[in-house]
C-alpha cells in the first residue's frame, strides 16, 4: 500500500509538471499575441491595485473583442486553468508522498522544492485573483518553476522514507514548512522586480512593452514582500529556537543560518528602501532582486555544496 501511495505521488508529480509545461507555453502564445500591456494592474473590482481607479487606455489584443475574446485573451484564461489543475495535482502528489513515508513530507531536498513550487504557483495565482492584468508576467514566473521541479525531479529525487532521528521533530512541520512558504511566496515579488527593472532599462523593448506598466510591477513586488517577510522572519526565528533544543545554541554561524540571515537583512533593506525617498524606484528593485538571489543561492549552492550542520539534513 505505501509503496503503491509513493508511486502514485511520482506520477502525480510528473503530470504536475506536464500541466505546468503546457501551462507556460499558452502563457507564452498569449504573450506573443499581445502587442502591449496595460499601463496600471487592474483588480477584479475594475480599480487598480494601489485603490484608485483605473482605465487601461492602452491598445491590447487582449481586449475583448466585439464577437468575444480575443485569442491571447482565451490562451491566457486556459494557461490559468491549467495553473490551478497543475498546483491540484502536486498537492496530492505532496500528500501522497506523506502518507507513503509516514511523515511530514519535507524531509528532504526534493519534497522541499516541490512544496517551494507549489507555494508559488499558489502565490500567483492568488495575485491574478486580485490583479488579473499580471498574468502576461505568469510567463517568467513559470519559467523557473519549471526549471526548479526538473532539477527536484532527477538530480534531487529520493524515495519516500521515513527521516532520521535528528529531524523527526514536531519542529520540522513549523520550521521547514514556513520556510518553504516564505520562499515559495518571494518567487512572485523576485520575478516582479526583475521585470520591473527590465521595463525601466529601455531595453528589448518589443519584450518589455508586453509586461504590465513598470509602477504596477514595482507595486506587486512591494505588496507580495510585506506578506512573505513576516512569514520568513517567523521560519527564522523557529529555526532559531529548533538549534537550540537540537544542538544546544540557538545561533552558530553554520553557512545555512549565515545565508538566511544576509537573505533577511536583504529584505529588510529593500522593505526599508521602499519607504525612503530616492530609494523607491531602481535601487530598492535591485535590493529585491538581491534578497530572491540569496533565497536561491541558500536553497541549492549552500545545501548542496557548503559542508555544514544543515548538510546533512538535504533541508532548506
Amino acid at each position: 500500500m505505501l509503496a503503491t501511495l509513493a508511486l502514485y505521488s511520482d506520477r502525480l508529480f510528473m503530470g504536475a509538471v506536464a500541466v505546468y509545461v503546457l501551462a507556460m507555453l499558452l502563457h507564452g502564445g498569449e504573450y506573443a499575441l499581445s502587442r502591449t500591456a496595460p499601463p496600471a494592474l487592474v483588480a477584479a473590482s475594475g480599480s487598480a491595485a494601489d485603490g484608485t481607479d483605473a482605465t487601461p487606455t492602452g491598445t491590447t489584443s487582449t481586449e475583448a473583442a466585439p464577437n468575444g475574446r480575443s485569442r491571447s485573451d482565451r490562451l491566457g484564461r486556459m494557461g490559468v486553468s491549467l495553473l490551478i489543475l497543475g498546483a491540484g495535482l502536486q498537492a496530492a502528489s505532496i500528500v501522497s508522498r506523506g502518507l507513503a513515508a509516514g511523515r511530514w513530507p519535507l524531509g528532504n531536498m526534493y519534497e522541499f522544492t516541490c512544496a517551494i513550487c507549489l507555494a508559488a504557483v499558489v502565490a500567483w495565482l492568488v495575485v491574478l485573483r486580485r490583479w488579473p492584468a499580471a498574468r502576461p508576467a505568469g510567463l517568467f514566473l513559470l519559467l523557473p518553476v519549471i526549471v526548479l521541479l526538473f532539477l527536484a525531479g532527477t538530480v534531487l529525487y529520493a524515495q519516500a522514507a521515513p527521516v532520521m532521528p535528528a529531524l523527526q521533530s514536531y519542529w520540522l512541520v513549523v520550521h521547514v514548512t514556513t520556510v518553504a512558504l516564505a520562499s515559495g511566496l518571494f518567487f512572485v515579488p523576485g520575478v516582479a522586480s526583475l521585470l520591473y527593472l527590465l521595463r525601466r532599462s529601455g531595453r528589448w523593448t518589443e519584450l518589455a512593452d508586453r509586461l504590465p506598466a513598470a509602477e504596477s510591477l514595482d507595486r506587486l513586488a512591494y505588496r507580495t514582500t510585506i506578506i512573505a517577510f513576516p512569514l520568513y522572519t517567523f521560519a527564522v526565528i523557529a529555526g532559531a529556537i529548533w538549534a537550540e533544543a537540537a544542538w544546544g545554541r540557538f545561533w552558530g554561524w553554520d553557512p545555512k543560518e549565515t545565508v538566511a540571515f544576509v537573505a533577511w537583512v536583504i529584505y529588510a533593506a529593500y522593505l526599508h528602501a521602499r519607504a525612503t525617498a530616492g530609494w523607491r524606484a531602481g535601487r530598492a528593485a535591485w535590493i529585491n532582486a538581491a534578497g530572491f538571489a540569496a533565497v536561491i543561492f541558500n536553497l541549492f549552492f549552500i545545501n548542496m555544496v557548503v559542508a555544514g550542520l544543515h548538510s546533512y539534513a538535504g533541508l532548506g
